[in-house]
């Protein structure tokens, strides 16, 4: 008998319409042989969801059945497509968590704590995970200039703390420009990051446990065209993405251990996604995305391909592993 699987996007942040095309990509992709795909679209008044044949239903947030008339369907596994809140901060983990609902994503905790990208690089910089230089700024705190370019120097990246796909991020050269980046960003988020601008070759790295094994898949080098990996460069086209990038062996092997150590020792699940950027042969993390994009332009799915997977496969490993998990807990 199919397992009933709700593929869950859309969302309450500015990554509203990416988590769009992801859900979409992975009801396209889903084995109807295997699975019985429900497409959920997550909005803060509307919660919907369609099956194959375009009949829609509601969205119960109290036991996150589908209801239609007097049919209410249970769903067996849910396949976390949103990126920003609810899905990648841990909201909707602790519900599915509190229902027993197997999830393709980390749990409440990891979620939240890998969000926010100040609470997580701190942890990682305990397991000596190299960084940036940072500097950390709330919304009420007094904005010291002078100290920010102290510790960071220039050029720096003005980030909101809990956003993803760039928004709420800003590269400065100067002080002028400063003070400005801040307050933009604070439309985006409260807490803002403040790091120094690390110059050297980007990368991205896809991790699952695949089967039950911890897998690092292929190396992306990203080569933006703007000044830096911003939105436009992921999803406009405006950058190189080389899949399998073509860096140095021992580069390779050092991004295997941080890798592996990240997935490990934090305890995530599903398929997550971490920048790297190489100083002087040293790859330093910038962050961890735990809910990926799976657009057509994403970089997890051209990795996968690389791997000599499709997309139906992938999917149906990554739902096959959150039952599991579900089934050893």
């Amino acid at each position: 008998m199919k397992k009933k699987v709700g593929i869950v996007c859309g969302g309450f942040t500015s990554e509203y319409k990416i988590s769009l095309q992801s859900g979409q990509t992975v009801f396209n992709h889903l084995d109807t042989s295997l699975w019985e795909g429900y497409l959920i679209k997550l909005q803060p008044d509307n919660w919907t969801a369609k099956d194959k044949n375009g009949i829609s239903y509601f969205v119960s947030k109290g036991d996150f059945t589908l209801i239609k008339n007097e049919e209410k369907i249970h769903l067996d596994v849910v396949f976390n497509a949103i990126h920003g809140a609810p899905g990648e901060n841990g909201q909707l983990a602790a519900l599915w968590e509190l229902l027993a609902i197997p999830f393709t994503s980390c749990s409440s905790y990891t979620a939240a704590l890998t969000y926010n990208k100040r609470d997580c690089l701190s942890v990682l910089r305990d397991l000596k995970v190299p960084t940036a230089l940072h500097y950390a700024l709330d919304k009420k705190d007094s904005i010291d200039l002078k100290a920010i370019e102290k510790t960071v120097g220039f050029p720096c990246f003005v980030k909101a703390n809990r956003a993803g796909s760039s928004f709420g991020v800003y590269k400065v050269y100067n002080p002028e420009a400063l003070e400005k980046a801040i307050q933009e960003a604070f439309h985006e988020d409260s807490q803002l990051l403040i790091e120094n601008a690390l110059i050297g070759r980007e990368v991205s790295v896809g991790v699952a446990s695949l089967k039950g094994k911890t897998t690092v898949f292929p190396v992306t080098e990203i080569i933006s065209e703007n000044d830096f990996f911003d939105y436009a460069a992921k999803y406009e086209g405006q950058s190189q993405e080389i899949t399998p990038a073509k860096i140095p062996a021992l580069w390779l092997e050092q991004l295997k251990k941080w890798s592996e150590i990240i997935y490990n020792r934090l305890e995530l699940r599903g398929v997550v996604r971490s920048e790297f950027i190489f100083v002087e042969g040293i790859p330093h993390l910038l962050e961890i995305n735990t809910v990926p994009g799976m657009t057509a332009r994403s970089i997890i799915p051209q990795q996968v391909e690389v791997m000599g997977m499709d997309l139906k496969e992938f999917f149906t490993l990554l739902l096959e592993e959150a039952l599991t998990f579900n089934q050893n807990t």
